[in-house]
């Protein structure tokens, strides 16, 4: 249960960042900078990152804030684990979503600039609203990505026998669970590891689902 408790808090966390961050990416790549150079700079970049190994992620992770002293706390942390998985889920979030604001019809935006609204509204209340749909799909695939990563987590939230307390101290998740658990001479503990590994498929798979259902009743 602890885990479970981790691994919803951890991706909880990086959706909550790279969520909102990855959404203003993309708008600004398809409606604002679009064949700009920033833009084509900006598309290089998640291209690379989406490419990078996840390990590396977790390195990367632990130097910039596991090796950080943050609100006097240094070490693993849930904050850590929660910001390497965002890392790893920004780019499927960026890139998804703008493939989703490309898909909206342009004599949509026409119109909307015909009723006389700015291209603010236009891309928030015409844009965004018709892409949505695809949008949610783009998401919950980041939040599957990420919640069966193993290798950033050793790196950034380690592991916990106990409840999480507070988001600055090391923190358990189904993943690193079983990577710790799969090889244990205990057989109690290789049979928890067989069950942790039966419910993050579960949980994978129903996030999934949900992305599909959601595109099938758009």
């Amino acid at each position: 249960a602890n885990a479970i408790q981790g691994t919803l808090l951890m991706v909880g966390m990086a959706t909550l960042f790279s969520v909102p961050f990855g959404i203003a990416i993309a708008v600004y790549l398809s409606e604002i900078g679009k064949s700009g150079a920033i833009a084509q700079i900006v598309r290089f970049v998640l291209s690379i990152l989406s490419a990078v190994p996840s390990i590396v992620v977790g390195v990367f992770a632990y130097a910039v804030i596991v090796l950080a002293t943050i609100f006097g706390y240094r070490g693993f942390s849930a904050l850590a684990g929660g910001f390497a998985l965002a890392v790893i889920m920004l780019p499927i979030v960026v890139l998804s979503t703008e493939e989703a604001l490309k898909l909206v019809p342009n004599h949509q935006r026409l119109a909307s600039a015909a009723l006389g609204a700015n291209s603010f509204q236009t891309v928030f209340k015409i844009v965004l609203t018709a892409a949505l749909p695809s949008m949610t799909t783009g998401v919950l695939l980041a939040i599957a990505r990420a919640s069966g990563e193993t290798a950033p987590l050793i790196f950034t939230a380690l592991f916990s026998q106990g409840w999480v307390e507070q988001i600055l101290n090391p923190t358990p998740s189904l993943s690193v669970m079983i990577y710790n658990y799969s090889s244990s001479a205990f057989p109690e503990q290789t049979q928890m590891a067989w069950t942790a590994s039966l419910v993050l498929l579960g949980l994978v798979t129903i996030t999934n689902l949900l992305s599909r259902l959601i595109t099938r009743k758009r």
